[in-house]
């Protein structure tokens, strides 16, 4: 008679747990990564496009007002005020939306600044506390610190 090979139930337990315990210490490991990634990315697509206002502006010597918003960049306006030496290829080839699926807002002349790039957060809706917060060209260096201090 031949004798079979395997593991037993007490075997695959062992591993098993020995498997959970590692991924728990993983995950603690990495949480708030992801929300500090995605904070880095909406710093640098704020940054893209206060570089295309620059260019903007320096054309033209006037930014797009809060009508002609952000599509300003990738488009010629066609409504009030139309830029006279508009770049032919435009400012921006398209315009990201923010890391939960919904456009960046922009104001001009801005609440904060002299104009406003934001994200509404991910909620979508202004206002909003952590992560659905509005995060703006006014404030994201400070909500990146924040999560970096919750770590």
């Amino acid at each position: 008679m031949q004798k079979q090979s395997g593991f037993s139930l007490l075997e695959i337990l062992v591993a098993m747990a020995i498997m959970a315990i590692l991924g728990g210490i993983m995950v603690t490991q990495f949480m708030g990564q992801t929300e500090t990634a995605t904070m880095q990315r909406i710093k640098g697509d704020i940054a893209a496009m206060e570089s295309a206002l620059i260019q903007y502006h320096s054309d033209n010597f006037l930014l797009p007002s809060t009508e002609q918003g952000l599509e300003a960049l990738v488009s010629k306006p066609q409504v009030s005020p139309v830029p006279k030496n508009y770049a032919r290829r435009g400012y921006l080839q398209e315009l990201k939306n923010d890391p939960w699926g919904n456009p960046y807002q922009y104001a001009y002349p801005g609440e904060f600044g002299e104009y406003d790039i934001y994200s509404l957060g991910a909620d979508g809706e202004e206002g909003g506390e952590g992560l659905a917060s509005d995060i703006g060209n006014w404030n994201i260096d400070e909500a990146i610190k924040a999560l970096k201090d919750q770590e």
